[in-house]
């Protein structure tokens, strides 16, 4: 037996719970010691658009959501508070909330990792030469897509902010630190090593703050939160939230969280999660790798006093083009129809669809870039559209591997899957035919909710060592490679056509 938040459980009789708060939707998962959900729920979260290009987030609907399928998922799984060993934290990354210390009431929306509204600023910085500066500090890119030019947007253009920043008592953090502050009652103001990673602000050598880019950005250290690593105790939720304090012991950033779910704790190992967009990540072990262009280089978690780190392609758009025709075109009904659709015709017609609709991320990192379809002739109609979008995630994953590939000199040799998309099953074989090696689909589909409540379980002892999660990994499906190689390079050249004209159209 071990001891977990007040009480005496073997790892049969406890259960971790997950909270992930993504970009669309607040989710909870409780697992059992064998890594399988035992319940779980979701709450769609409101995109709010002030302007083209800003996105948005309301911080109270992200944390009653994410509260409200907390308590849903350990009621459905027939589980009192004091019967769960302990919370792991996932969350969209490079968000930021700003609040207020004494009473916790958000100061302004959340910017949403997806906002551009920073654009300008990015272009700024680049002019006057600190690329080089950010990239061997942080591992990262100047672009609108991290959290330092949003911290900055927010404490130049919220009335009081600045000066209430200065003094600690507004408070700054990504999703994860909001998240905290309020399950612990105020008491806790920290984030992780990978969430920190993210927010351009972060040497991921030093593992500490730089003063340096603080005084670039103008960003008070006094408004940052603690950085802590992934797998270690953050503190208690208050009890009246699940009528039993329960430990929170993990926290990750949600695409580490996805590759640490997925058992990719060797060198080389690589996931790529089919989300909002999607993320490409290797594990490059210890060391901290070189930075290459077109890649990032990242925290992938903190565990036991050593830090391992990952190669990453941030790919904007993927699943977010399917909810654009679902949403805003109306021609599916439903995420599910794009696959009975693409599966319905032999091909796009020669239709290649760019979705750049936030900019390009890896390899290109291009802010300025939006999104373009071509090849359309009278023949054109929904299939071969939604087919192209589908294929468009295919292609991206193609882009940002064969840079991974060509940068560390590691050759791919499969590629894990998760997120909503990878349960389709045309566009995974799309993938493996793109790609040329196999793919493969866990049977646990919840990977970042999963990375999550491992970092949570490794903490609290109730899972006694990383082996144990690796000997849990299952496959659900493999997915081969059948197109030849001299067609799939063919389509993809189309493609790579496609984004140059993309990137090379300007507005006036």
């Amino acid at each position: 037996m071990r001891y977990f938040g007040g009480g005496l459980f073997t790892p049969m009789e406890g259960y971790i719970l997950s909270l992930d708060q993504g970009t669309t939707s607040s989710r909870a998962v409780v697992f059992d010691d064998t890594g399988r959900p035992v319940s779980m729920d979701s709450r769609p979260l409101k995109q709010i658009y002030p302007q083209p290009g800003w996105v948005e987030h309301d911080p109270q609907e992200i944390l009653s959501t994410q509260i409200e399928v907390a308590k849903r998922a350990i009621f459905e799984a027939g589980l009192e508070g004091e019967q769960i060993a302990g919370v792991g934290i996932t969350n969209q990354r490079e968000t930021i909330v700003v609040w207020d210390r004494k009473t916790g009431n958000p100061l302004h929306n959340a910017v949403v990792w997806q906002c551009r509204r920073t654009s300008p600023e990015c272009v700024n910085l680049k002019e006057k030469g600190f690329e080089e500066l950010i990239r061997q500090k942080t591992g990262l890119t100047i672009d609108a897509y991290f959290s330092a030019t949003k911290i900055a947007w927010l404490l130049e253009n919220v009335p009081g902010l600045r000066q209430k920043a200065e003094k600690g008592e507004a408070l700054a953090g990504t999703v994860d630190s909001w998240l905290i502050y309020n399950l612990t009652g105020g008491r806790v103001h920290a984030t992780d090593y990978s969430n920190a990673s993210r927010t351009m602000l972060f040497d991921i050598a030093k593992l500490e703050w730089d003063g340096e880019l603080l005084d670039l950005f103008r960003v008070p250290e006094a408004c940052l939160p603690e950085v802590k690593p992934s797998s270690t105790l953050f503190g208690e939720t208050v009890e009246e939230l699940f009528g039993h304090p329960i430990p929170i012991g993990g926290v990750v950033g949600d695409q580490q969280a996805a590759l640490f779910g997925q058992a990719c704790h060797s060198p080389g190992m690589m996931k790529n999660t089919y989300g909002t967009g999607s993320f490409l990540l290797m594990n490059v072990g210890s060391g901290q790798p070189e930075v290459y262009p077109g890649l990032l280089t990242t925290v992938a978690w903190g565990i036991d006093d050593e830090v391992e780190y990952a190669l990453e392609g941030s790919i904007f758009t993927t699943g977010a083009t399917i909810q654009w025709m679902r949403d805003e075109l109306g021609i599916i009904q439903n995420s599910e129809e794009s696959r009975e659709l693409a599966e319905s015709i032999e091909d796009t017609g020669g239709v290649f669809l760019v979705p750049a609709f936030v900019g390009l991320g890896s390899p290109y990192w291009d802010m300025e870039a939006r999104g373009a379809i071509f090849g359309i002739t009278r023949g054109t109609g929904r299939a071969q559209l939604v087919r192209a979008a589908l294929e468009a995630m295919a292609y991206q994953t193609r882009d940002v591997l064969e840079c991974m590939v060509e940068s560390s000199g590691i050759k791919a040799g499969e590629l894990r899957v998760d997120g909503g998309a990878a349960a389709n099953d045309f566009l995974m074989q799309f993938q493996a035919d793109i790609l040329g090696i196999p793919v493969l689909r866990a049977a646990v589909t919840e990977s970042t909710a999963l990375g999550a409540a491992y970092m949570a379980g490794l903490a609290v002892g109730y899972w006694e060592n990383r082996q144990q999660i690796v000997n849990n990994w299952e496959l659900e499906q493999k997915f081969s490679p059948r197109m030849k190689r001299k067609e799939a390079n063919r389509l993809y050249r189309g493609w790579q056509n496609a984004v140059s004209q993309t990137r090379d159209f300007r507005q006036p």
